[in-house]
Parts: structure tokens; sequence; C-alpha cells
């Protein structure tokens, strides 16, 4: 078996040389990839228009690429160790780069939505092999430098519908997409130069067509059906994808490290927990931030525009915070660290109970947003840390892989869960609005503490997650 030192943390060792370089080239790639998740999000009236197409036809802009981001994301550690993370980089870059510039020329809804679904292939892979590169270039100081690197990648959702509404006042919707493409080609220049030359580290493995047939249409059913669980076909599409997913998860177990994910990373406690961790504090974090614009505009009269600048402390609590992590985490630990963030969050979204049944007070709000951003902020790097240090070097483009799979399934599951739970209080209570929103802000509430006790189970220090790894490899041996 092929032994590789664990990544642990050391607080007295400098940097690697080099190291913000490439941070800077993985962060470009990931601020990309989430900003245009979201940049057509508040352009799609505005290009159903232009394109002489019905708002059915031109929403597959957006879900064109969601759903391509989930083909592509299974092959992620495949094709790592077939090719090199610097070489698939740059072909990442290179296809977002041409697929920018295909859309911004698109000529109907049909060609737009195709080259949509070819630049989200392409981003389905920047974002994780961002997460991949900086996870293996920080090697022991992975909390710190993740917690500047993070900051980007998390402002590109928010940034998304500012830049978006910015060019459609001043500039043909084609800006939409033609903006990446000068910020492509310094990627990929920026790339070239400083990414290191990881082609020694590839692997030769098989690729698994049965398990890749069983997991990709299972992920992308499950996205789609979880966004149209009203309709009948969505709720159909949820079962169906349960299925294929629950027989990848069998096909995976047998096949072990043939599969195409590993699902024996489950075996190793810490791995495990920190994929709990990120899958339960995603969740509600997606799920708050569907709950909380409804209940500003269904109970409190907001409109969408008064809705969004009143969310604006909750970025502001997180981009406070990020800074800090590999600090925090230097001085009190993984555990201490992540399980404060969740205990946090929780303090923050408790408030949203009382502001139903009392009234909107904005101070109120306003703190509660701020120290639930700072929670969120918090809680996620240092399960990350753990997660990464409780598998081997050469493992961590199969550990990036599924964890951004775990990540992903979060959001769209206890979305799900909470938006179902909400209609059928709200027909329990004959649309009294306040009810159910109580309801649902308790289940929330519970889901968080969840989120909490599963962060209590992390490491201490990333050391120990490190010995774990050590010893799980000696007893494979």
């Amino acid at each position: 078996m092929l032994k590789t030192e664990p990544i642990i943390e050391d607080a007295t060792e400098k940097l690697p040389p080099g190291i913000w370089k490439i941070a800077a080239v993985a962060i470009l790639g990931g601020f990309l990839s989430q900003l245009d998740a979201t940049v057509v999000n508040v352009s799609l009236p505005t290009l159903a228009v232009e394109l002489h197409s019905s708002l059915s036809t031109i929403q597959w802009v957006m879900s064109g690429y969601l759903l391509a981001l989930a083909l592509m994301l299974p092959l992620n550690g495949w094709l790592v160790d077939r090719i090199g993370a610097k070489r698939l980089y740059l072909w990442c870059f290179a296809t977002f780069t041409v697929s920018s510039a295909l859309c911004g020329a698109a000529w109907s809804a049909e060609s737009l939505v195709v080259f949509r679904a070819l630049q989200g292939m392409s981003g389905g892979l920047l974002a994780p092999m961002a997460q991949m590169m900086l996870a293996r270039a920080a090697g022991k100081h992975l909390a710190r430098v993740m917690g500047y690197a993070v900051l980007p990648i998390l402002l590109g959702p928010i940034l998304g519908p500012v830049l978006a509404g910015t060019i459609l006042q001043h500039a043909s919707w084609r800006w939409l997409f033609l903006v990446n493409v000068p910020v492509c080609l310094a990627g990929i220049v920026l790339a070239a130069l400083f990414l290191p030359d990881d082609s020694g580290e590839r692997r030769v493995r098989a690729f698994d067509g049965f398990g890749f047939a069983l997991l990709t249409p299972g992920l992308m059913l499950f996205l789609y059906g979880s966004d149209h669980l009203q309709e009948t076909i969505g709720r159909v599409l949820l079962g169906a994808s349960a299925l294929l997913l629950g027989l990848f998860v069998r096909h995976g177990l047998a096949k072990g490290e043939g599969a195409l994910l590993d699902l024996q990373l489950f075996q190793r406690k810490v791995f495990a927990t920190a994929a709990t961790t990120q899958f339960l504090s995603n969740g509600v974090s997606y799920a708050a931030q569907m709950l909380v614009p409804f209940y500003l505009i269904r109970v409190c009269g907001k409109s969408p525009s008064q809705t969004g600048l009143m969310l604006a402390p909750l970025g502001l609590g997180m981009g406070c915070v990020l800074p800090l992590m590999g600090k925090l985490t230097q001085r009190f630990g993984i555990r201490r660290v992540s399980a404060s963030g969740a205990a946090l969050a929780l303090v923050g979204l408790a408030p949203m109970i009382f502001l139903v049944t009392h009234g909107l007070i904005m101070a109120v709000f306003v703190a509660a947003l701020v120290v639930r951003g700072v929670g969120q902020g918090v809680v996620g790097i240092p399960s990350i840390t753990a997660a990464y240090a409780s598998v081997p070097k050469h493992d961590l483009p199969m550990a990036t892989t599924t964890l951004n799979i775990v990540q992903r399934l979060g959001g769209p599951t206890l979305t799900t869960v909470c938006a179902t739970f909400l209609a059928w209080r709200m027909r329990l209570s004959g649309g009294a609005s306040e009810k159910a929103f109580v309801a649902v802000f308790g289940l929330l509430c519970g889901l968080q503490v969840l989120a909490l006790l599963s962060s209590l189970q992390l490491p201490a220090r990333a050391a120990r997650a490190a010995d774990e790894s050590v010893a799980l490899d000696a007893a494979v041996e």
C-alpha cells in the first residue's frame, strides 16, 4: 500500500513558499464557478424576452448549468488520478473560457441552454479542484489558508445577482457571460505559471462505468426532483434518485477502492463525522436561505429588493471571522472551534421564532444574522480540515470528490425537508403563516442541534485525525 504522510497542523512552521500564488489560482476557479451559478438567477425574465422564449424554457439556462455541475462532480477524483490536477485544471479553465464566449454569442434559448450546460460541466470541476489543490499545497496550514481562500468563493453567490443587475442596466445580456473571458484567460496564464507539476502523483485507475451510470443520474435526478417537489414529476424523480443512489452505495461497498467513489473512506470515523457535520451545517444554511427571505416577503410584506439588503448582515458576520480561522483552529483546536460555530449558528437562528411571534424587530433581526453568519463561517473549515487530515495525501482527490458530493446533497435535502414541512403546517393551520413559520424554524433549530452534536464528535486536533489515519492504514496492511 502506498504510504504518504497525512496532513497534520503545526502552528510553529511557516507557510510553504508560493502558497498564496497557488491559492490565488485555486480561488479564482472556485469563485467563477460559484458566481456563474447565480449570475443568471435575476436575469431569466430578461433572457426570455431577448431570446423570444418562455420562462419554462429559459429556466433551463440555470437548471442545465446546475445539473451539468452534478454530472461532472463524481468524475473529479478519477480524472485527477488519471491526468493530474494541473493539466485537468488548465483544461477546465480553457473549456470554461470557450463556453462562456459561446454563451455570449448564443442566438437562441436552446443554444444558450446547450452552451450553459458545457459551461457547467467545466465549472463543476473547478470548485472541488480548488479545494483539493489548497489542501495539497497548504498541508499542515489548511485552516489558516482556507480561512482567507473561502471568503471570495462564498462571495460568488452574493455578488452574482449584483453583477447581473449592473450589467443588465448598463449593457447587453451577453456580457453576463463575456465578462468571464478576460478573467479566465488570466486564470489560464496564472495556472500555467504557478500550479506545481503533479504528473508524478498520477495513479492509473480503471473507470467505474457502472458506478457512474448509477451515481450521476442519481445526483441529477435528486437535484432536479428537489427543486420541483411541488410537482408530481418532481416527487417521482426524487424516488428514482433514491433508488439509484441506494444501488450505488451497494455497488460501491462491494467494489471497494475500485468504485467511482471510495465509500471505504467512511470507515474512518473522523472523515465520516466531518462529512456528517458538513452535510448538516450546509443543509441548515441552505434551508435558512430559503426560509428567512420567504418569511420576510410572506409574513412581513417586504419587497425582494428590501429582503436582499436585509440579509447583508449574514455575509458581514461570515466575512469578519473567516480570515481568523487559522489562528482560531491552531489555538483552540478543531472540535472547540467547530462546535462553537455550530452553537453560535443556533443562537443566531433561535431568535427567528421570537420574531415570528412578536413581530419583526430590526435590531434583533440584524444581530441574529450577524451571529449566525459568524457561526456558519466558523463551523465549516475545521470540519473540512479534520476530513482531509484523516486521509493520506494520495487519497485527497477521492476525499475531495466525496466531501463535495456530501456538501451538495445537504443543501437540497434539508431545504426539501423544511419546504415540505412548511407547506404541511400551512395547510394544517388554514393559511395562518405565523404558526407555520414558528414550527418550521423550530424544526430548523432542531437540525442545527444535530449539527452541533456532530461537531462535538470531531477530534480535538488535526493530529488526532492523522493518528487515526495512520492506525487504520496499518491495520489494513
